[in-house]
């Protein structure tokens, strides 16, 4: 069986504040979504904006700790992967699809929020890794240092 790879990396500003639910076993799950910006120009040379929404989804403490500290409008770091899944209407309409990023890192990108050290707002995986946000992989930059305002490619 050939390898296979199911990853998606965003930075993007939340649309929404998150809301935080608990599943039947007492489980926490956040959900909000991040809007991600594209500008290209068009044919005749003029600049156009393309918006781009991504639902999020955050299990656990990492997920209310977004709850905490996140609100409308706040930029975000997202690694995770991509999830699509099935469920049926409420009003008997039939079944809907869905598409989502399930979150396994999350950096708030924000000058607010937690004060715990040098990882504060990182909630997931230990430090930012420049090299994986800016450059690609090699890109020179030490990959356990935390991310600089330089590092982020806008």
């Amino acid at each position: 069986m050939a390898a296979s790879v199911n990853k998606v990396i965003l930075i993007g500003n939340l649309g929404r504040d998150p809301e935080t639910r608990y599943t039947n076993s007492g489980s926490s799950v956040t959900n909000f979504s991040i809007a991600t910006k594209e500008s290209y120009a068009d044919k005749s040379g003029a600049r156009q904006d393309r918006t781009d929404w991504h639902n999020i989804i955050v299990w656990g403490k990492q997920g209310e700790m977004c709850a905490q500290y996140l609100k409308k409008g706040s930029p975000v770091y997202i690694e995770g992967r991509i999830s699509y899944r099935e469920y049926e209407a409420k009003d008997g309409s039939g079944k809907r699809k869905v598409t989502e990023i399930v979150a396994m890192r999350v950096q708030f990108l924000s000058s607010r929020g937690p004060a715990a050290g040098d990882d504060a707002g990182d909630f997931g995986g230990g430090r930012a890794r420049g090299a994986s946000v800016g450059a690609g992989a090699g890109g020179g930059h030490d990959e356990t240092a935390p991310m600089d305002d330089e590092d982020i490619p806008f």
